[in-house]
């Protein structure tokens, strides 16, 4: 008898587990599409290696332990990349083995299996990022150069002053509707990852900046930022939903602006994400407030901004300079 050695039939019990996990982070736990895509691909990812590390027929839960768990981080940290050749950055390898994590703790809280403990899988340790940011000169440049006689042009400066003003994803921008946002109040509430829903402001230009652009159009429709180039619009789409703009083309007229502008930075509109929160850090906001106006569940991912801005101390180095007086040398 010739025994099927295939990786699918192998993980058959654990691919089971693994559309019940996702099918529970769709239904209870209301995550994005794109978040779950990515978990199937990190857990895939993890079966097909335990497969072959196993070597054997079946593959079952109890086969998630302490052994081969460390074993796959070793494994994901000699890993190459297909692309470049490079190893995997630290981060990314921290990515994989978030959705380990998180399926072990599935498992555990909603299968009660004997599996690791996800307590037990160590992350490691990412290296500081330090995040780009703009200063006040090349944001006056990038909000400078968009050709106001296009409507186009008008709609790109609108976008450049939300992102700055709101901090927004460019996928919570994005989703925007024109009955959405307040502008009279300068406040709305967008919904974020995880389905977390938190309020954000608009400056004064930023509001001066959308009035003007919904002023060019003479439309019904219910997205806030159209798109004005590719595929005719579709039929049957009575609320303009097919004219969206999309993500990827608010980060291609980002980068053209930056261009433009001849900025040495190669800013992204996360870029003007990280200057919001870096600027309201730099005026004394608190690290709970720009948390949540970021809509980070974790104050931690906020602590990055804590890297290249912090008042307290920057006042506390001044006050000391200032209070030791200089003598020049005769």
């Amino acid at each position: 008898m010739i025994k099927d050695t295939s990786t699918e039939n192998r993980r058959g019990l654990l691919n089971r587990y693994l559309v019940d996990y996702l099918e529970h982070c769709e239904i209870e736990k209301n995550l994005a599409q794109s978040t779950i895509r990515m978990y199937d691909f990190y857990l895939n990812d993890f079966f097909t290696w335990l497969a072959d590390f196993l070597d054997r027929e079946k593959i079952y839960p109890k086969d998630l332990n302490d052994e081969t768990v460390r074993k796959y981080r070793l494994f994901l940290n000699r890993r190459k990349s297909a692309q470049s050749e490079d190893g995997y950055k630290r981060s990314t390898q921290k990515t994989f083995m978030v959705a380990v994590r998180a399926f072990l703790k599935y498992l555990i809280v909603e299968r009660n299996l004997d599996v690791v403990s996800p307590d037990k899988v160590i992350l490691g340790k990412d290296r500081d990022r330090v995040p780009k940011v703009l200063n006040e000169d090349q944001l006056e440049r990038l909000f400078s150069v968009q050709d106001l006689n296009k409507l186009s042009g008008v709609r790109d400066r609108a976008i450049l002053e939300t992102l700055f003003s709101t901090g927004l994803r460019v996928s919570e921008l994005v989703a925007l509707d024109v009955d959405s946002i307040n502008i009279e109040t300068g406040e709305f509430t967008v919904v974020g990852k995880g389905g977390k829903a938190r309020i954000v402001y608009l400056s004064a230009s930023a509001k001066h900046w959308i009035r003007r652009y919904l002023a060019t159009r003479n439309d019904e429709f219910d997205p806030l930022f159209l798109r004005y180039s590719g595929k005719n619009m579709a039929k049957n789409d009575p609320d303009g939903e097919s004219l969206r703009l999309s993500s990827r083309s608010v980060q291609r007229l980002v980068k053209k602006y930056v261009h433009r502008a001849g900025l040495a930075v190669e800013a992204t509109p996360h870029t003007l994400r990280h200057t919001f929160a870096t600027g309201l850090l730099q005026e004394g906001a608190d690290l709970r407030s720009v948390q949540e106006l970021l809509g980070h569940s974790d104050v931690s991912t906020t602590q990055i901004y804590t890297h290249i801005t912090n008042k307290r101390l920057k006042d506390t180095h001044k006050k000391f300079h200032k209070d030791i007086q200089f003598t020049p040398e005769e």
